[in-house]
């Protein structure tokens, strides 16, 4: 995933990271959407896990989330659905849930199943550095990646403890304003990117209220992030029923890094 980021870096734009959750818009479109999301050129996927009680995740994400469980998603029926379509995306493939579910599963059944799904990574947002060693030891000898989250309340003495636990790429957690508006917070924003990159060796990822891309040109130059995460806007504008390359379009088009 490094190099994926890496590759849309070179060629002049931050990677694009798409979140769509699992089973959404329904079970039975769920698989032709994230393949419209796939087509649009996204460099990662990450595909939501959902569970009944989503800490981490928004109000339109949470209400989505207990639509798809209510209608049978498990997630044992996203990873039979992506073994059965391995080798289909062009890109790489985050499952990001919450422990529970991925425990309930099994964690080396998990590992295992995943590999041969073609998934190549996990985001665990309730999953603190100090509770990590079975999570990663389950994975690594599948060559699975479990994903670093970071914050404006994360301490940089913290970032240097996750550190030599990073790969692959750090997903920086922030709410930006949208375009317009003002926007209190960039100059945190600003500050997490700057103290991640003195920190991490890994591109950083930015999520969590991005909704346009001319939110990181509120950015200074050299506090942009290498990849832009996007779900809450993308799922408003897929349930809006209109398709998923014309809310990405723009997005390809980036904001890479000043430096």
């Amino acid at each position: 995933m490094k190099e994926t980021i890496l590759a849309a870096k070179k060629s002049g734009r931050c990677a694009v990271i798409p979140f769509i959750t699992a089973g959404f818009p329904s079970r039975d479109s769920f698989w032709d959407t994230l393949a419209q999301v796939d087509a649009s050129g996204a460099d990662i996927i990450e595909i939501g896990i959902p569970f009944s009680d989503p800490v981490a995740d928004g109000p339109v994400i949470e209400e989505i989330s207990r639509e798809v469980l209510a209608q049978g998603m498990t997630l044992d029926w996203v990873i039979e659905g992506l073994r059965a379509r391995v080798g289909s995306f062009h890109a790489k493939l985050v499952l990001m849930g919450y422990m529970n579910p991925f425990v309930q599963y099994g964690l080396e059944r998990l590992a295992a199943d995943c590999a041969d799904a073609g998934v190549s990574g996990f985001i665990v947002p309730d999953l603190p550095l100090e509770e990590t060693p079975e999570f990663r030891e389950a994975i690594a000898p599948h060559g699975l990646t479990l994903i670093t989250l970071v914050g404006p309340n994360t301490t940089t003495e913290r970032m240097k403890q996750y550190a030599p636990f990073s790969q692959e790429y750090v997903y920086v957690v922030s709410v930006l304003g949208t375009t317009g508006g003002v926007n209190k917070h960039v100059e945190a924003v600003a500050d997490t990117i700057r103290r991640a990159r003195s920190v991490f060796d890994v591109p950083l990822a930015l999520g969590f209220g991005l909704r346009v891309p001319e939110q990181l040109d509120a950015l200074p130059s050299d506090a942009r992030p290498d990849a832009a995460v996007i779900g809450t806007a993308l799922l408003q504008h897929i349930q809006s029923g209109a398709s998923p390359s014309a809310f990405l379009e723009p997005w390809l088009k980036g904001r890479c890094r000043g430096n």
